[in-house]
């Protein structure tokens, strides 16, 4: 166990008060928070320095940076290993990540595994009583499809391009007179969402739904709500009061 004290400037110290293993449990989605990890894992390794068999574990819920897993143009700053490299000298012994937004955040980070969303999913579907499954965009559809196999789901893919910055969207299933959960990590703007679930009710779906890992909705729901049902999701990012929106809340202690 662990206690954290934050100033008024912004500091913060930690201070372990119980021996034995580590577990801290953080969104992640701000540089203070990794700090935060950062210090509690300090205190720790510097509070009981003969007893080596103690195990320190780190779970991310929401990390920061992770959609910016590659150096979009030279001379830019690459700023998911930055974060990485923060993290990794942290030297917890485990790192978990809830549904990390692409394969590179486990390659960078020491010690990652990634914290499988498929329990949220599956209480979305079993709550929505078992609709189809589809999968926003190619880089989506492989997991998507693991899901749909673990749920024995019906799957349609969807296919994005993107033309003057506008998603066109194709929808490659038969929809007519059905219910769909559209399953994908993040959202933010949600633009991609709003252009499928039109194609999808143009293609015929009585209802459309959303699952989404990451809810980060930065600029708000009301568009989303127009062409969503409902949406599901957890609170990685931030606690969501919004209505029409049904959230697993994880416990962050």
């Amino acid at each position: 166990m662990y206690e954290v004290t934050t100033f008024k400037d912004g500091q913060v110290a930690s201070k372990i008060t119980e021996p034995g293993d580590l577990h801290v449990k953080i969104r992640g989605n701000t540089y203070a928070d990794l700090f935060k990890a950062a210090s509690i894992k300090e205190a720790w390794d510097h509070a009981d320095l003969e007893n080596k068999n103690r195990i320190a574990i780190l779970e991310i819920t929401c990390l920061i940076g992770q959609r910016s897993d590659r150096r979009f143009n030279e001379k830019e700053s690459f700023d998911l290993k930055v974060i990485a490299d923060f993290i990794n000298n942290m030297n917890y012994d485990q790192v978990k990540i809830l549904h990390p937004h692409s394969s590179v955040v486990l390659a960078l980070i020491n010690n990652a595994v990634q914290k499988d969303h498929l329990p949220f999913v599956k209480k979305a579907y079993e709550e929505l009583n078992k609709p189809v499954l589809v999968s926003p965009d190619a880089g989506a559809y492989k997991d998507t499809h693991r899901i749909a196999e673990a749920l024995n789901a019906k799957l349609v893919p969807a296919n994005k391009v993107r033309v003057e910055g506008k998603p066109i969207i194709s929808i490659q299933g038969e929809v007519q007179g059905l219910e769909c959960l559209i399953v994908d990590d993040i959202a933010d703007g949600g633009r991609t969402f709003i252009e499928l679930a039109k194609a999808l009710r143009q293609q015929g779906a009585s209802k459309v739904f959303l699952y989404v890992t990451h809810s980060l909705f930065n600029y708000g729901l009301k568009e989303i709500n127009q062409h969503i049902d409902a949406v599901y999701c957890t609170n990685s990012y931030r606690e969501i009061k919004e209505s029409n929106v049904a959230v697993m809340n994880l416990n962050f202690g």
